[in-house]
């Protein structure tokens, strides 16, 4: 937008001072036509490489919550093995003491 106010702004003192000879600033508009179009290129080929910076980040993402999830799956699973572990050691300690009871009382 401001190339454009500059463009236009060069044009009218073009037109007011009523120059005859145009090749300088016509050069000059070439020039920023070139630098347009090289900046137009850029923010295109910036915003490509943006996009696919985010479709690798949402990648990276999803695959990090199924690995969480996994891991989480796993951990549920241990605590329900640590669990019966737990029972059974409760179960065979108990048992022991009413033997040890049964022993003592005779």
């Amino acid at each position: 937008m401001k190339l454009v106010l500059k463009i236009a702004a060069i044009a009218v003192v073009a037109a007011l001072a009523g120059c005859t000879d145009l090749k300088p600033l016509q050069a000059q508009v070439d020039d920023l036509k070139t630098q347009v179009g090289k900046l137009s290129s850029d923010v295109s080929a910036n915003k490509a490489s943006d996009d696919a910076t985010t479709k690798s980040e949402a990648a990276t993402a999803a695959a990090n919550a199924k690995a969480a999830a996994a891991a989480q799956s796993t951990a549920n699973q241990a605590l329900a093995a640590a669990q019966a572990a737990q029972s059974g050691v409760d179960a065979t300690n108990e048992k022991i003491d009413r033997m040890f009871k049964r022993s003592v009382s005779k």
